[in-house]
């Protein structure tokens, strides 16, 4: 059985872009299961991506290939890579910060540098602006074909040297209260999802059914669009449809939400901006 690979970048769900890789891949092997994790990870933001792969990874068998294309650097001395995950998988990416939470939250047992010599889409060397295609898609599927194993990808280099993003991975705890970071926003149903795990929440005493303040301030502007008490509930239908609550979500991180509404657009959270949110109990 041929493995799976996973695509994520943030090229938007209208770029041709997205269709070139995967027929790269197809190219290699037509065998290969090819999908996507998203392709509307927000222009740049190596942090959003680093935290995606975070979420989705544990759901995946071993030997899965994941391709990160979030790549404001291509074309530079950054490196291309092939991160071998202690859980079997491997993420295809520039080394560039994506690996950030992987490596804190699953381990990584190695790295390799791509060699482009044997690791790139032939005819492609005068060009250095596509690497998801290029190198990123072709060098997946010959890895996920079985045409290169791992060590066939290129030179191996320290795990110590891996870029990783200089942000908090877990919230702060103050005084038995918490303050984190919105790590992602659903830009469909407007769900804001943090970096504060249940367990931060069970520990410093906060209980579902009750009430605590949330405050959501812009670290760049210093502006905060949200202070009140909500509902810890256990899901949506267990607040008033519009009311805003904060609930554990799938991945057992916080997130804050309206019950059948866009707490983003309501309370205008744009997704580019970075957001500290602040979990208070009663004063």
């Amino acid at each position: 059985m041929r493995k799976w690979i996973v695509m994520m970048t943030d090229f938007g769900p209208d770029n041709t872009g997205t269709a070139t890789m995967r027929g790269v891949a197809a190219s290699v092997d037509s065998e290969l299961q090819l999908t996507d994790l998203t392709n509307s990870i927000e222009p740049f933001n190596v942090w959003q991506a680093s935290d995606a792969l975070m979420y989705t990874e544990p759901f995946w068998p071993a030997g899965t290939v994941f391709v990160s294309v979030v790549d404001p650097g291509v074309g530079t001395s950054r490196r291309a890579c092939v991160a071998k995950l202690r859980d079997g998988k491997y993420v295809v990416t520039p080394d560039n910060g994506t690996l950030t939470h992987l490596a804190s939250r699953v381990g990584i047992e190695a790295v390799r540098e791509i060699d482009e010599t044997v690791n790139r889409l032939h005819g492609t060397e005068k060009t250095s602006v596509f690497h998801g295609r290029d190198l990123f898609a072709y060098t997946a599927a010959r890895l996920a074909a079985g045409i290169i194993d791992f060590e066939g990808v290129g030179p191996a280099y320290p795990v110590e040297e891996i870029v990783r993003c200089d942000k908090p991975l877990s919230a702060e705890v103050c005084g038995g209260n918490l303050t984190g970071r919105v790590t992602s926003v659903s830009r469909y149903l407007g769900n804001l999802f943090t970096n504060i795990r249940a367990e931060d929440m069970e520990d410093n005493g906060f209980v579902t059914g009750e009430r605590y303040r949330v405050i959501l301030t812009g670290l760049s502007t210093g502006r905060t669009v949200f202070d009140q008490e909500v509902s810890y509930a256990v899901s949506f239908g267990h607040v008033e449809q519009g009311q805003a609550l904060i609930f554990n979500g799938s991945t057992l991180y916080l997130c804050v939400a309206l019950n059948q509404d866009s707490f983003a657009r309501k309370y205008q959270i744009d997704p580019a901006e970075e957001w500290r949110i602040e979990v208070k109990k009663h004063e």
